[in-house]
């Protein structure tokens, strides 16, 4: 895959994490591991295949852990042999498998809000105007080719994904006191929530502040001056908010074809508040 010069992509990792603290206790959200890698990893994954390699991780809490797993990565992914004698050590590796990822890790503050992580790295985007900002606990088989060119479509400073999420509680369709039908937590075809994957020009620094959440004032103050575009996502889209959200995305990696894993098929559409 061609690499998309011009285009970073922001993976907010420095959130705390509370309602998965039996993980979140020892490690930041992000470096929780969905089968035989952390999360962050997975997220990084969807855009590389994409051909968007250049990423800028505001960190906070815990971020010394990505740091780690990331200045250590040809160890932690490949086989080698290590050698200890009386001279310096010796590491032998036996498969090389590089991403061609540049990695941009941020220090941002312990209990920085979202918006203020993003306020933050400002800098490291240099003079590109467009730039993609996502969560660390989402993975979805987004096409993120059309997510680009629907918001370059809609001439406006962002655009976020609206996704249908997977219902907690199996679903039952009643006929006569009897049970016609029962879909095992299938999407809602309530209203879309935010899914995170976001595209966003620089102008949306303006509506952003150092100690703000990006949830609250800024899509809110954007939604009324008409400056938020949203892309539907139709396909697979999972957060990783509980444990059991852990449980079922390890699932997914367990069975050998995890969705988020494939080119998306469903596609999406265009609209804006």
């Amino acid at each position: 895959m061609e690499k998309k010069d011009g285009i970073k992509v922001v993976i907010l990792c420095g959130g705390r994490g509370t309602r998965l603290a039996e993980e979140t206790t020892y490690r930041p959200k992000p470096m929780v591991m969905i089968g035989d890698r952390p999360i962050l990893q997975h997220i990084m994954e969807i855009y590389s295949a994409a051909g968007y390699r250049e990423f800028i991780l505001p960190l906070g809490y815990k971020g010394e852990m990505i740091m780690d797993y990331f200045l250590n990565f040809d160890l932690y992914t490949n086989d080698f042999t290590l050698e200890l004698g009386d001279g310096p050590k010796k590491i032998i590796p036996h498969t090389s498998r590089h991403p061609g990822w540049r990695i941009t890790m941020a220090r941002t503050g312990e209990d920085t809000l979202t918006g203020g992580r993003i306020k933050r790295i400002r800098k490291y985007l240099g003079d590109d105007r467009t730039f993609m900002v996502t969560y660390g606990d989402g993975v979805a088989d987004i096409d993120l080719a059309e997510l680009l060119a629907a918001h370059r479509r809609m001439g406006k400073l962002a655009t976020v994904t609206g996704v249908r999420p997977i219902n907690r509680f199996g679903e039952l369709t009643v006929s006569g006191g009897l049970v016609g039908e029962f879909r095992e937590k299938p999407q809602t075809e309530q209203g879309l929530i935010n899914g995170g994957f976001f595209v966003f020009e620089q102008g949306v620094f303006e509506y952003l502040d150092f100690d703000g959440a990006l949830e609250r004032e800024p899509l809110e103050r954007l939604a009324r001056d008409g400056q938020l575009a949203i892309y539907e996502h139709r396909g697979f889209w999972h957060c990783m908010d509980t444990f059991r959200d852990m449980e079922k995305l390890n699932r997914y990696w367990a069975e050998g074809s995890p969705p988020w894993a494939k080119p998306a098929a469903s596609g999406g559409r265009v609209g804006h508040e």
